[in-house]
């Protein structure tokens, strides 16, 4: 499976001490330079920066292909990490994007790509076994600052029948 990311989902992963998870998911994360490039020297010495850094199981990699100019236009106004993440996912023909930003996300999918955030990324953990406590999960988000649409988050642990927040 060829699973591309960006920052975001990893920064915040991290920032709860669950960035395995993707591995234990995945096994093998691609991100764009952009993204290496602001997790681990735009954010040196903040959550993520390290594990990102010494993962053997993310891999930098460059998209290889010349970009469709109709995403190249739609991703303009998006960071470079998200632009690079949707780049890559396209070029790399990506089974799943991991994006948490609602624009991103709507260019990806506009784009064809398959994308999930945070919530979704903790939802698989969760019917995995790999994550135990969901609710927790989201609390701890949430005190890390995080910030996640509350609405979201309820109507997730609605549909696994658990409780709220």
């Amino acid at each position: 499976m060829i699973v591309v990311s960006d920052s975001s989902p990893l920064i915040a992963l991290a920032r709860i001490g669950q960035l395995n998870l993707l591995a234990e998911l995945y096994r093998r994360i691609l991100i764009p330079p952009e993204v290496h490039h602001e997790v681990t020297v735009t954010g040196h010495g903040l959550p993520g920066a390290e594990q990102v850094r010494s993962a053997a199981w993310i891999e930098v990699v460059e998209v290889r292909s010349p970009a469709d100019p109709c995403i190249e236009r739609a991703s303009r106004s998006l960071g470079a990490g998200e632009r690079g993440a949707i780049l890559l996912a396209k070029s790399a023909n990506a089974d799943l994007t991991l994006l948490d930003e609602s624009k991103a996300r709507r260019v990806a999918q506009d784009a064809g790509l398959s994308v999930v955030g945070c919530i979704g990324l903790l939802e698989a953990a969760w019917r995995n076994g790999i994550v135990p406590d969901l609710r927790q999960a989201y609390t701890d988000l949430l005190r890390q600052g995080i910030r996640l649409d509350l609405k979201l988050l309820q109507a997730s642990l609605a549909k696994l029948e658990l409780t709220g927040l």
